[in-house]
């Protein structure tokens, strides 16, 4: 049984919300924690929420998708970081990120034969998917931020031009036949800049280009919304589950 939900639109949806708010929520936590307590703080969530996925037997919404949150939040302070801390540029940054998602495909693939992530039903396939996942968050970060600060797009104009870059892989699969798995993971990677240049526009100042809401009062809207939208997807699967279970009567 796969661990991970089924492709669909709500998917998608539910997934750029957590990329905006892995983007405000990691901001935020950097300037009131503090970088290092930010940082440590994530990486002890991160592990317990993989833990608790990895122990599931089946796809829980609500372990599933707390899982996503903290590897958002994680993966975007390790892109920060990289530019902060350490000085490496954004495009350097995207570029390392983006040979490490590749070495994990390959791997991936090499060891199991597939990228396919309806097989993801524990193990090592699950083990590289949530690496796979990982290098897309922190690739995604760096892609939006060099977009955003570095070409000087704006947080913005950015979002509008990967909000327009997603619908590429639907269309390439569509009239060209490209493969879903490709495309599925093109459009994940994409997920993430989208995100989080539409979060940063709401929360930053208005000398930023921003609407000046403020990263916390983001924050805390988008985790309710994700907070009610993992609740209806959990009350889908128990639904799913009982009529699994009068079927097989």
């Amino acid at each position: 049984m796969s661990k991970v939900p089924q492709v669909t639109a709500v998917f998608w949806i539910v997934k750029i919300l957590t990329t905006g708010m892995g983007e405000t929520t990691s901001d935020y936590l950097a300037r009131t924690l503090g970088p290092v307590p930010a940082v440590g703080s994530a990486a002890l969530l991160l592990a317990v929420t993989l833990i608790a996925q990895a122990r599931a037997r089946r796809y829980v919404p609500a372990v599933y998708w707390a899982a996503v949150i903290m590897v958002s939040v994680f993966g975007t302070m390790a892109a920060d970081v990289a530019h902060v801390a350490l000085g490496v540029p954004y495009a350097a940054s995207a570029t390392a990120f983006a040979v490490a998602l590749a070495l994990v495909f390959v791997l991936w693939r090499r060891v199991e034969g597939t990228l396919a992530v309806e097989t993801v039903a524990g193990g090592r396939r699950e083990a590289f998917y949530w690496c796979a996942v990982m290098a897309t968050f922190a690739l995604g970060t760096a892609v939006g931020d060099l977009a955003a600060a570095t070409l000087g797009w704006g947080y913005l104009p950015s979002g509008l031009l990967f909000a327009a870059l997603i619908a590429l892989p639907a269309f390439a699969h569509r009239f060209t036949g490209l493969s879903s798995v490709l495309t599925f993971w093109w459009a994940y990677v994409l997920t993430r800049p989208l995100g989080a240049c539409f979060a940063d526009w709401a929360g930053v100042d208005h000398e930023r280009g921003g609407l000046d809401l403020g990263t916390g009062p983001v924050s805390l809207v988008l985790a309710v919304v994700i907070t009610a939208s993992v609740a209806w997807l959990s009350a889908c699967e128990r639904r799913a589950l009982r009529r699994a279970l009068r079927a097989s009567d």
